[in-house]
């Protein structure tokens, strides 16, 4: 079975290009962004690392860390981080898992159990590998996005999901579609009217089960 939603992400000690690290214990007390992609030197993956780069103040003002994954040695991390940079014109101050193996593509589902790398390989054999997993300080998966070969992700959208994530993390409210931080959140059902207005002050009932109030982050 794969990995789903309030599952514990699994723990594994892997390289990194800035060293060796236990995934729990990197975490720790944070909010964690895994983001994976299927080969170093590839284009789509040198625009996306270097989007992860230039929002590094916004991942730190939401207390959030990041770390990329890739299949290929920590050694060709460093030398393809000269590259991110300078296309973003930013410092890749994350690190990026060297899993030449595949166990934490397979751990995390994000490859089929029989996957391995060809000699000669091409992004095309590790494909599968371009996820997103957002992680909430409990170590539960929170979102998982997963995005073919030919459309670049938004990171933008990211960040509002994460937004949204940490707005509503433990709290009785959602978020409607399209919300941005500040907008108005929605009441969860769970609440009475009476119940709603004492926890959150106004609140606007647009319909018996659409209520929405202001955001209490």
């Amino acid at each position: 079975m794969g990995l789903r939603i309030n599952d514990v992400v699994p723990n594994f000690t892997a390289m990194t290009d800035q060293g060796e690290i236990t995934f729990h214990d990197w975490i720790g007390d944070s909010w964690a962004i895994l983001f994976s992609h299927p080969k170093d030197y590839t284009p789509v993956c040198t625009t996306e690392f270097g989007a992860v780069a230039q929002l590094a103040d916004e991942w730190a003002a939401r207390g959030t860390k990041v770390i990329g994954l890739s299949v290929d040695s920590a050694e060709e991390h460093v030398g393809w981080k000269a590259d991110i940079e300078g296309f973003a014109g930013a410092k890749a101050g994350f690190p990026i898992i060297a899993d030449e193996d595949l166990a934490v593509s397979k751990a995390f589902d994000m490859l089929p159990a029989e996957a391995y790398l060809p000699d000669g390989r091409t992004a095309a054999d590790s494909a599968s590998v371009r996820s997103v997993f957002i992680i909430s300080p409990d170590k539960k998966v929170q979102l998982i996005m997963t995005y073919p070969m030919s459309v670049g992700r938004n990171f933008a959208e990211v960040l509002r999901a994460l937004d949204g994530l940490q707005a509503t993390f433990g709290t009785a409210i959602a978020t409607p579609a399209n919300w941005v931080k500040g907008q108005d959140v929605i009441v969860s059902m769970a609440l009475s009217d009476d119940e709603a207005k004492a926890k959150f002050g106004d609140v606007d009932i647009k319909l018996p089960y659409l209520r929405t109030t202001a955001d209490p982050s």
